[in-house]
């Protein structure tokens, strides 16, 4: 579940970004309804498997939160994916037991 939150939330990043780009003339006006609705279908998959994987993980509101507020800060995906590789946040291993 962690490493499909990890996928949405570098998708959702860089869907925000191409958003912005948008604002900022980079990318056509023609664009804006399809990436507008790719980018709210994986807000909302971001904040479900963040609420999710926060549970399971045993993560503090605290957390949470930042990383509620990273989604609205452009480039924060970075941070956030940069954090979760640092801490060693992977999924636990199941142990198989050969005999």
């Amino acid at each position: 579940m962690l490493k499909a939150f990890r996928t949405i939330s570098v998708l959702e990043g860089v869907s925000y970004l191409l958003i912005l780009s948008v604002t900022i003339g980079l990318i056509d006006r023609e664009w804006v309804s399809s990436l507008g609705m790719a980018h709210g279908i994986l807000f909302i998959l971001y904040l479900s498997l963040s609420l999710s994987v926060s549970g399971k993980q045993q993560w503090s509101v605290l957390k949470w939160l930042i990383l509620f507020i990273a989604s609205l800060v452009p480039f924060a995906f970075i941070l956030v994916e940069i954090y979760l590789r640092k801490t060693g946040q992977n999924e636990p291993q199941s142990s198989a037991v050969t005999v």
